[in-house]
């Protein structure tokens, strides 16, 4: 079996400099000043320094002044320096065909690991390539109809390809954190993702980098197969051989089953097959927007952020009557889109180019919900009872929106005060808003602390709760409330040898790099599968 490795190469007997500055936002932009900088820390000529290169990279804006971190690595004249990134993939195309649903993070990142191994991905997506995919998107933008297999969550790259393309991680721990930014720089992301503190490719650079690994995976003899829906699974003595798409079946040695957290019909599917899911706690509620430079103004502590500071952020988090309220996906300079997957339900959810320059910052604001907020639904729906509650909030958002893809929207101010807003700020939600009391139609264990979140959240962030920002129903994707049960050790489903669920649509992960990692992680263990079975 042939293995790979990833290409980093640094002589071992080099010992690099470290140096940290903090600068102005305005030094930190202009490298022949810190370079100076550096140079006058370590006591030497610039004239010396080989090579600087930036390793880490953070905003402190604690203070009313803002300060960039800024850690290099220094090497000195005649070292060695570092060789260029360098991935060399094998030929894989007569070799034990893997199959892999879905081509979101952890089905990509699982292929990419499998041609590693030795192993040749065939890689099924419901969807379409990027380019046909805009169409459909920009369809539903224009507030046309839904294309239930070509959407925001469904195509080439899943959910990730026209998302915010954040790379924050607490999955560390799981796996090679730093290989999974070096294949999305080795692919066409920024190398700045390598060095930020939180790290951030873009919506529109995302389409790009998904093609660039579709292509490796092809070029290197794996397959990518597009509008090509699982709609069975072939089972035989507990052991998983194949699946069908359609009138075929696709066989392989496994099967990593990384569908995403919209793939409800997968879902359903299982149950019906009689393949354990469970139910699992997720969150929901709305997506926030404000003025981005209300958002600056409160975390740089400024009337203006100025020419060098990016768009500001942030983070929040309460518990609210026993149960946590949070932001999630907080998307500066960005824009809330329509995330539905079906024409009954009005969906949203956020993202941001990699300039960040919109004129709105927006973020999911969400809060828990648990097993017992939908108990009265398992009697019918058994381990798919969460997955129908949401249906339900998705349902009732769109009876409360109007028409088509405009979505119900309420001001934060009248929100938190549960009042009617008779009219609404502008948005960057393109098929539009309309006004709706949220506070009213949401179920009480999500609108009640929502609204004791924001009032909390408005004590820390002076200005958050304001006429000038909206609430936009709903925010109900942030997880899936489904686990596809998997053995710890082995990561194969607890019944079915040889299937192995993999990323967000199996409850083990909750964003790009930490379904990526568990991609490989999977990937991993279907190596050691085949190689116990001889396949």
């Amino acid at each position: 079996m042939r293995f790979f490795h990833y290409i980093c190469r640094v002589n071992i007997c080099v010992m690099p400099k470290t140096v940290t500055l903090q600068l102005s936002p305005k030094q930190a932009a202009d490298e022949k000043f810190y370079i100076a900088q550096v140079a006058q820390r370590l006591g030497i000529r610039q004239s010396d320094i080989a090579l600087a290169r930036v390793t880490k990279r953070s905003i402190d804006a604690r203070q009313r002044m803002a300060k960039v971190n800024l850690t290099l690595e220094v090497y000195i004249d005649n070292e060695p320096q570092p060789e260029p990134l360098h991935f060399d993939y094998p030929t894989v195309e007569n070799t034990t065909e893997v199959i892999v649903v879905g081509s979101g993070p952890a089905g990509l990142f699982a292929s990419l690991r499998l041609i590693e191994l030795g192993y040749k991905p065939i890689l099924l997506e419901r969807g379409k390539s990027v380019l046909s995919r805009k169409h459909d998107i920009a369809q539903i933008n224009r507030g046309g109809n839904i294309d239930p297999d070509s959407n925001y969550a469904f195509g080439e790259g899943g959910a990730g390809t026209f998302s915010d393309g954040k790379l924050f991680t607490r999955s560390k721990k799981r796996g090679d954190y730093n290989k999974a930014l070096q294949t999305l720089v080795w692919h066409g992301a920024n190398p700045a993702i390598l060095y930020e503190a939180h790290p951030h490719i873009g919506t529109d650079k995302l389409p790009r980098i998904i093609s660039n690994i579709c292509r490796t995976i092809t070029e290197h003899g794996g397959k990518v197969l597009f509008e090509s829906k699982v709609s069975g699974f072939v089972v035989k003595n507990k052991r998983i051989t194949g699946v069908r798409v359609g009138d075929n079946t696709v066989e392989g040695a496994a099967v990593v089953l990384a569908t995403g957290h919209s793939a409800r019909d997968i879902y359903e599917l299982l149950y019906s097959s009689g393949i354990a899911i469970e139910a699992k706690p997720f969150a929901m509620g709305v997506r926030i927007e404000h003025p981005q430079r209300l958002i600056d103004s409160i975390q740089y502590h400024r009337e203006e952020r100025g020419e060098w500071l990016p768009a500001a952020s942030y983070s929040l988090v309460n518990q609210e009557a026993g149960r946590g309220v949070y932001s999630f996906c907080m998307c500066p300079g960005g824009f809330i889109v329509p995330a539905m997957t079906d024409s009954s339900q009005t969906v949203v959810n956020g993202m941001s180019p990699s300039g960040r320059n919109s004129a709105f910052a927006n973020s999911g604001l969400v809060t828990e919900v648990r097993l017992e907020d939908f108990a009265h639904l398992r009697a019918e729906w058994g381990e798919l009872a969460g997955l129908r509650y949401q249906q339900q909030f998705e349902e009732l958002a769109r009876a409360h929106s109007g028409l088509k893809q405009v979505a119900p929207a309420q001001r934060v101010s009248d929100f938190v005060a549960g009042k009617e807003s008779k009219s609404l700020p502008a948005t960057s939600y393109i098929p539009g808003i309309t006004p709706s009391r949220l506070d009213r139609w949401m179920p009480d264990a999500i609108s009640e602390r929502l609204r004791s979140g924001i009032a909390t959240f408005g004590r820390r962030m002076k200005g958050f709760v304001t006429d000038e920002a909206i609430v936009v129903g709903v925010e109900s994707r942030t997880s899936t409330p489904v686990r596809i049960p998997r053995d710890n050790e082995t990561l194969m489903h607890v019944e079915i040898e040889g299937l192995f669920p993999s990323g967000e649509g199996a409850g083990y992960a909750g964003g790009i790099i930490s379904a990526a990692l568990d991609g490989e992680r999977v990937a991993d263990a279907v190596a050691r599968y085949c190689i116990a079975h001889n396949y």
